[in-house]
């Protein structure tokens, strides 16, 4: 009887063995996770409060779970509300202004310029110089010139090639310091010409007292209150003031002085900013320094990138206004004005007429569109408060028509005192700060989240994990399906 003999070979695949354990293996690799289907068993072990009333092992699904479930439910929902209602105030940027005043032991005093309200002595103007500036000033050269030798010299005028500049022009015509300046003192002490600084402004030659320029030491003020701070007499000589002969951007109906108070790094922009001082009068101008901070986007609207001029080295409103007018008469009409830094060519009275101001009042009316000049974030500014009193007195009036060897009626239309000073040694604090920021933020969400469901921020990384863990399961046993399919194929065709 012939013997059959039989022999079955079986062919294992390598991901049986890969890791280091087959199915078996794999199963209780994840017996953990196999549960996680069943959510009680997560629950149990999950700190989310809640949970483990909804989800009860080997219990159905009842009265008591529901309850739960709906309590949970509304515990949930009211603290994604109260999130999403914190989000959205976040994301506004509110902000909240904070006030507050401190005190010093010293303070640096303010730069203060003046600038008389005539810009041209007649006395010094000659005809030639009258015919050169006509336009400017709104003299017709039809008309006959003045026939007082006393304020002109008449001549022709010079060749064209030979005529100044507007700037060396109004340098020799100007208003001269030592002429105006009768009485100057700073906390008691003597000062003078040789504490200020020329400048040009809108109103010609002007005078910048402590500056910090030319290698002077800024000035500091140890006490508050009047006779603290910087007194000046000045002579505005209204009987060098020029006759109006025509109204024109230059012309000038006012005698008097225009003052502005400003800091040392910010340049004088006196004809908008400045306020007038009348002749026959003493003005007190009571000081008090305010530092502002503001916000940058999204908060504010304040710049705070360094300024990106070619004239200027520290960013104020002021400085990026003048250079903005600076670049935009340098590109529409090739000059620029006495009081413009830079080095192109200063205008002509008939480029004056023609072109920059006329460029100006553009700008003026277009501002918004092209002068677009932010607030800075650190800004200094001084709050004022005026009051005036009559000068000269009756009791006085003769003794200063002697003193300056004057009539009393001139005293009485030239003459007036300027008072300035820091009303107590202190400064303001108006600063800007975010109402609601990130701390407080994630402070309002944890505490919601608290109330409500009981977690915390482990607690979301417990269901992160739970999910992740999930998903794994899921992908592996997909992926072992398909290796079983593959073997399984494998064992056929052998």
């Amino acid at each position: 009887m012939p013997v059959r003999i039989m022999c079955t070979i079986s062919f294992s695949t390598d991901d049986d063995h890969r890791g280091g354990y087959g199915r078996d293996a794999f199963d209780d690799h994840y017996k953990r996770v196999k549960g996680l289907g069943d959510l009680a068993t997560f629950f149990s072990n999950c700190s989310l409060h809640g949970g483990n009333h909804i989800f009860v092992e080997d219990k159905k699904f009842g009265i008591r779970q529901g309850l739960w479930a709906l309590v949970f439910l509304v515990a949930l929902s009211t603290f994604l509300l109260q999130v999403a209602d914190r989000i959205i105030y976040y994301l506004q940027y509110d902000r909240i202004t904070m006030l507050d005043e401190m005190t010093a032991p010293n303070m640096t005093f303010p730069a203060v310029t003046i600038c008389n309200y005539n810009f041209i002595r007649k006395s010094q103007m000659s005809y030639s110089d009258l015919i050169f500036m006509g336009q400017l000033l709104g003299f017709e050269t039809q008309l006959d010139p003045p026939k007082s030798p006393k304020y002109f010299n008449h001549f022709l005028p010079p060749p064209r090639e030979s005529q100044p500049s507007m700037r060396q022009l109004l340098d020799r015509l100007g208003h001269q310091l030592e002429e105006m300046l009768l009485y100057c003192r700073f906390q008691g002490e003597l000062c003078g010409p040789r504490n200020f600084s020329t400048i040009f402004t809108r109103y010609g030659k002007c005078y910048t007292f402590n500056s910090g320029k030319n290698g002077q030491p800024l000035l500091v003020t140890m006490k508050g209150g009047m006779g603290n701070g910087l007194e000046l007499m000045l002579d505005i000589q209204q009987d060098e003031y020029l006759p109006v002969w025509g109204e024109t951007d230059e012309t000038s109906f006012e005698a008097g002085i225009k003052v502005q108070i400003h800091t040392q790094n910010e340049p004088p922009f006196i004809d908008q900013l400045g306020f007038g001082v009348a002749p026959g009068f003493q003005t007190f101008v009571s000081c008090q320094e305010q530092r502002l901070t503001y916000l940058p986007p999204p908060w504010g609207d304040c710049k705070a990138t360094p300024m990106d001029s070619d004239f200027f080295s520290s960013y104020s409103i002021t400085a990026c206004r003048i250079d903005c007018e600076t670049r935009y008469l340098v590109e529409n009409c090739n000059c620029r004005m006495v009081h413009m830094p830079g080095d192109a060519p200063y205008c002509t009275p008939e480029q004056y007429k023609e072109c920059a101001d006329p460029a100006l009042d553009f700008l003026v009316e277009r501002d918004n569109d092209y002068c677009v000049c932010e607030t800075p974030c650190n800004l200094t500014r001084y709050g004022k408060e005026m009051s005036f009193v009559k000068i000269p007195s009756k009791a006085s009036a003769k003794y200063l028509a002697k003193k300056f060897n004057k009539t009393e009626q001139y005293i009485a239309d030239n003459i007036l005192v300027l008072d300035i000073f820091f009303e107590a040694l202190n400064y303001e604090t108006i600063e800007q700060k975010k109402a609601y920021e990130l701390a407080g933020l994630l402070g309002d969400i944890g505490g919601q989240m608290g109330l409500f469901i009981g977690a915390s921020i482990l607690t979301i990384l417990e269901l992160f994990d739970y999910l992740y863990e999930v998903i794994k399961y899921k992908l592996c046993r997909c992926v072992k399906k398909k290796h079983k399919g593959h073997n399984n194929n494998d064992r056929g065709a052998v």
